[in-house]
Formats: structure tokens, sequence, C-alpha cells
């Protein structure tokens, strides 16, 4: 999937961690997503880039002309099985929509997860993320019945799978 012109993903860096939170913190509630049980309340928003630098761990983000417009990132599962990453903290700003971003921002977080050995890749989200739901299917993440692991989002309501063939 090719960009845009002026668009880039890469690693979060320490200098992107006030945009990553702002954009976490104005799409999350567009949704309903903003009490108990949901991502935009995890500590970490606040410093992703040191959040992410720990092992087997990664978060990138997509910039246009030097501005933050979203990310996303895989870790593992919290109180899952070595093998299981999640993808964590996909949001775009709606001006980022429809880019093809959020497929080449997949790309990058499933060959991260390959690349860190993982096996499968879970993630959690919420009725109404419609887009994004048609992102994951056309990933090849199929929908499952419940939540794995222990990640604290008792506010989603969605969950899925994919199983990641090794390079």
């Amino acid at each position: 999937m090719t960009l845009p012109a002026g668009c880039a993903l890469r690693p979060i860096t320490a200098e992107d961690d006030v945009a990553m939170a702002t954009v976490i913190r104005t799409v999350m509630p567009e949704f309903g997503a903003c009490g108990d049980g949901f991502a935009i309340n995890d500590p970490e928003v606040d410093w992703m880039s040191r959040a992410y630098a720990a092992p087997r761990h990664g978060y990138f983000v997509l910039v246009r002309d030097g501005r933050v417009l979203g990310g996303a990132g895989v870790a593992p599962l919290a109180g899952g099985d070595a093998g299981t990453c999640e993808l964590r903290k996909m949001y775009f700003l709606p001006e980022a929509r429809g880019l093809g971003a959020g497929t080449a921002m997949m790309a990058r977080c499933l060959d991260a997860a390959r690349a860190f050995g993982f096996r499968q890749c879970y993630l959690e989200t919420l009725t109404g993320m419609d887009a994004a739901m048609r992102l994951y299917e056309r990933s090849g993440f199929r929908r499952i019945a419940s939540s794995m692991g222990a990640t604290g989002h008792g506010g989603c309501n969605r969950f899925y799978l994919l199983e990641l063939a090794l390079a």
C-alpha cells in the first residue's frame, strides 16, 4: 500500500508522545470509548514511546507534513501466552482516514509482530467502529466469541484473532 505524498510511517519517538496522546483522546470519545474499561484511560497514553520501547513491543505513527495523525502498535498480550501479541491503540484523526493509512499501518504492525516471533495477533474493538472492523477482516482477522488475556478493556465488545504465518 502506497501512502499519499507527504505521509510516512515510522517508529514513535518521545517527541511524538504528546501528539499521539492527543490523537487517542480525540478519537476515542468520537466512538463513545471514554469511560472505564477503555484504552483512553491506560497510563501509557501519555508516554507511548517509553511503553513500546520494551522487548517485543513496537508502536508506529503516521506523519503527514511533520504532523502526527495517528498510530498503532503491537505488544505481548497481557495475561496471554508468549506466542500471542495484541494490536494496540490503532487510532487515526478524521483527516487521515480513507488515505490507505490503516492498511499500511496494519501491514507494518503485523510485520513487526512476525519479526518479534509472535504466532497470533489478538485485538479488541467495539460496536460502531465499522471501518476498523472492515480493515481487520480484510487483513485476515476472524471474529472470536470472547476476549483473551487480561487487557483491562472491559468496555470492548468485539474480539478478533489472526494466525500469523512466520516468514
